[in-house]
């Protein structure tokens, strides 16, 4: 990572990336295209929106269509149709949340030293993640950046399972990076692009677990730095307390990638203040999906980016009967597509009417209300 600016102010940074298929400018929102989509959207909207880089989920894309399939068809930017760099997750998250789902009477994954078996969800077919599949399916998508496969905890778990999970968590570290270098110098030998790979630090709520888990991570050749765990986006106040108490362990020279933290505007500002370079949610979509749409002032007051909503959590709820004959676009101060042409009368028509539509127009708004957050983010480093 190329850092261009830094914050007097605060941890702020504004940075570059180069990947394989060109570089973004941190600090960045990912939105998911969990199944190689951004729900509601294609390519050419994501571009208007000013979307650089998304992510995929090598779970959810092993399982259909597959790997191989994805890699017959040229890799996951031709299968998709976008140019721009991907990052793909690792699969960790989402085989350690099949666990947490699981009846008493049917165990859908099972952890072990070697990596963890599951049941497909879709149908119940058995599969086996170690950190070196992981790797293969990440290169056999063909993203940017990809990442070492963690074991994840749950916020409520002892401090004794979540330190055995963050050390084999190291284990599977070491044992990815070695994959990934292997497979690297393969792809190197035949001229062909290679992927980033980025270490997570894991260790649930507890600072000296957290800390332990940041020395190790970056002692090892990562091109990246990520911030795991069900705590990391989902409790901002812990989210928050992490961050703080890792800064002195994070390399000034590598991308910082909290992983899943973006459900609001105020979330974001929050994180890059304290040094955050990327981070991905699927809270603003979905949100826009169900009838939450963000609008409030995005300012700079004191040197600071400010953001304030006369609405509760700082979206207005489409389908509330008051917006049915009202005449403004959805945010006077967006410059979105969906503001530009649409009143809020004609998007809580389509939501109360369940049109197609809706959908699309409502996902580019909240997109790009997180884009124009970045950017003054960004210039006000």
């Amino acid at each position: 990572m190329k850092l261009l600016k830094k914050s007097s102010r605060s941890q702020a940074r504004w940075g570059e990336i180069p990947t394989g298929h060109g570089t973004f400018q941190t600090p960045i929102f990912m939105p998911p295209g969990t199944k190689a989509t951004v729900k509601a959207l294609g390519p050419d909207d994501l571009e208007d929106i000013g979307i650089e880089i998304l992510l995929v989920n090598t779970f959810h894309l092993h399982l259909q269509p597959g790997e191989n399939l994805i890699n017959e068809l040229d890799g996951v930017h031709q299968f998709m149709g976008w140019s721009r760099p991907i990052l793909s997750d690792s699969g960790g998250f989402q085989v350690w949340s099949l666990g947490q789902r699981e009846k008493k009477s049917t165990s859908l994954s099972k952890i072990t030293e070697e990596g963890v078996l599951f049941h497909s969800p879709l149908d119940g077919s058995k599969h086996f993640f170690t950190p070196e599949k992981s790797i293969e399916i990440q290169y056999q998508l063909g993203a940017d950046i990809i990442m070492a496969f963690d074991q994840c905890t749950a916020d409520t778990a002892d401090k004794e399972y979540v330190r055995k999970a963050m050390e084999r968590t190291h284990r599977w570290a070491k044992r990815s990076l070695i994959k990934h270098q292997e497979l690297k110098k393969i792809k190197e030998s035949k001229g062909e692009k290679t992927p980033l790979l980025f270490g997570i630090i894991q260790g649930g709520n507890f600072e000296d677990l957290r800390k332990e888990s940041a020395k190790f991570i970056t002692s090892l050749p990562f091109d990246g730095i990520a911030i795991g765990g069900e705590t990391i986006g989902y409790n901002m106040p812990q989210s928050l307390k992490i961050l703080e108490y890792l800064q002195d362990y994070l390399p000034e020279d590598k991308a910082r990638y909290t992983m899943g933290l973006g459900n609001s505007p105020q979330d974001i500002i929050e994180v890059v203040k304290r040094g955050v370079d990327m981070f991905d949610c699927v809270s603003p979509a979905r949100m826009a999906r169900h009838g939450s749409l963000f609008n409030g002032k995005l300012s700079i007051e004191q040197g600071e980016v400010q953001f304030k909503s006369e609405f509760p959590q700082g979206t207005l709820r489409i389908s509330n009967s008051r917006f049915k004959n009202d005449k403004e676009p959805i945010d006077n101060n967006c410059d979105c597509y969906t503001c530009q042409h649409f009143s809020r009368a004609y998007l809580h028509h389509l939501n109360q009417t369940q049109e197609s539509l809706y959908l699309r127009l409502a996902t580019i708004h909240n997109l790009r209300f997180m884009i124009r957050l970045i950017h003054l983010l960004r210039e006000n480093t």
